[in-house]
């Protein structure tokens, strides 16, 4: 009879009350709206190294290891760590020892007349506590912790990959500052020029005032852009440092914007994004965590059963403490059934399931925003370079233009307007064409993000604290 008991508790045993878990599926674009050419194992390559900038390679490698955001993330790993140890230890058996000793005087008023007195007491203890987990809650709270833990493991990957990027396209961002000054200060330097030359037909009643006027106030509107400039590349500059882990301050330059390499476009399909990017795998561990939970809720309409014990031995003297007639044991077991709780745990397997609810959506819409990320960074690569190729033509017949139109002011054959309209039109070509030039790096930088892939394993070995001397 004991035997069947024993195998009917052992069977009850091997019983979950989660749904079983498969992963949901999910509509997939066949492909991208850009057709992809490069080889797929670009994403996987430490793709900021394709700028060819030292400078930036040691600001990622700097960040990795000093930003406090990466330091947090690591720290709350460790932290999950921990939590599921935690819950895990509730499948085992818990083992205690105790010990006791006294020496105790009665009161002999009136007179004992049995033991010693005054007399000692010793006492040993090993007890072990133990709950049968008959409806799987104590493995589902485990899955679940360690689902947790996984999640948290994929959040501090997501933090990685984000600061990696932060700072590829806030130094890119800072280099389009740099190139647009340059630019300024140098029309800056020709519109003086013209001022000093104007200011003398001027003076000699060659030109009107009007025309002189005119030109400083083209000097003017130029020189009111470098303190704006100024302005940006110290709050830039200030940027980067946060993300270094640093005080703000200045940072270094390798080259200019315009000769920065270009990085290749990663190749992939759609479908592998699930598996490349952290926050995709975040939020199916945190509906595997979900999951879980709705056994947990489910088993606590359940009878709990818990068996304790305790082994141990007493006696009035030390010297017979560990003799067999001191030996004392207990074996106890203890039947937990809710009868009415008002309706908590029928709330509980509803908040479990809504829960569950939520992070399937929460899962679907993810995907859906990783693919729109990769789509979207890889229709502005695409027509960013378009774009600057007309750019660079339209810069290139401005500049042309200029030239012709101070010719032909030179000799008097136009006014000094025709001057000043070419020079507003090149001048904002010019910058037009830089800040759009630092767009298309910065979705490339984006589109290595969106893309994710085994090149954030590189970031992680990268932060890694470089080992003792």
């Amino acid at each position: 009879m004991r035997k069947i008991v024993l195998l009917a508790v052992l069977s009850l045993a091997g019983c979950s009350l989660a749904p079983t878990y498969q992963r949901p599926e999910v509509p997939v674009p066949a492909q991208w709206q850009v057709n992809i050419q490069t080889a797929n194992d670009l994403a996987n390559t430490s793709w900021w190294k394709q700028f060819r900038d030292p400078v930036l390679d040691n600001l990622i490698q700097i960040a990795l290891q000093e930003n406090k955001d990466v330091q947090i993330a690591a720290a709350r790993v460790e932290e999950y760590m921990g939590r599921y140890g935690v819950t895990r230890s509730a499948q085992f058996p818990q083992v205690g020892a105790n010990a006791a000793g006294a020496r105790t005087r009665l009161s002999e008023n009136p007179p004992q007349t049995t033991g010693e007195n005054p007399g000692n007491s010793f006492q040993v203890d090993l007890g072990v506590s133990f709950e049968l987990d008959l409806w799987g809650k104590l493995r589902n709270a485990s899955e679940a912790a360690r689902a947790q833990l996984l999640a948290t493991e994929e959040a501090r990957r997501t933090v990685v990959l984000t600061l990696v990027s932060q700072v590829a396209a806030s130094y890119v961002q800072l280099l389009d500052y740099d190139q647009q000054l340059t630019i300024t200060r140098a029309t800056l330097e020709t519109r003086q020029e013209s001022v000093r030359i104007n200011g003398l037909r001027f003076k000699a009643g060659v030109i009107s005032e009007m025309d002189y006027q005119q030109a400083v106030a083209e000097y003017q509107n130029a020189a009111v852009q470098v303190p704006l400039l100024e302005r940006l590349i110290a709050l830039q500059e200030n940027a980067i440092s946060l993300l270094l882990g640093r005080n703000p301050g200045k940072i270094s330059r390798g080259v200019s914007l315009d000769r920065l390499a270009m990085p290749q476009v990663p190749g992939g399909l759609p479908s592998e994004l699930l598996e490349r990017r952290p926050d995709i795998r975040q939020a199916e561990q945190q509906l595997i965590t979900a999951n879980a939970l709705i056994g947990v809720a489910k088993a606590a309409f359940f009878p709990n059963i818990s068996l304790t014990g305790f082994f141990g031995t007493a006696s009035t003297d030390l010297s017979d403490l560990f003799k067999g007639p001191s030996q004392t044991w207990q074996f106890a077991g203890q039947l937990l059934q809710p009868i009415f709780t008002g309706g908590a745990l029928t709330g509980q397997l509803q908040v479990a399931e809504a829960v569950q609810k939520q992070a399937l959506l929460n899962y679907q819409q993810v995907i859906q925003t990783a693919f729109t990320e990769v789509d979207n960074s890889l229709v502005s690569v695409a027509k960013l370079r378009d774009q600057l190729k007309d750019e660079a033509a339209q810069v290139n017949a401005l500049q042309r233009y200029l030239d012709l139109a101070k010719l032909r002011y030179n000799n008097g054959y136009s006014d000094y307007l025709t001057v000043v309209d070419a020079e507003r039109n090149l001048y904002s070509a010019q910058l037009q064409y830089v800040q759009d030039q630092g767009s298309l790096f910065a979705a490339l930088v984006n589109l290595y993000k969106a893309m994710g892939g085994g090149w954030i394993e590189q970031a992680e070995q990268m932060g890694s604290p470089p080992p003792a001397s």
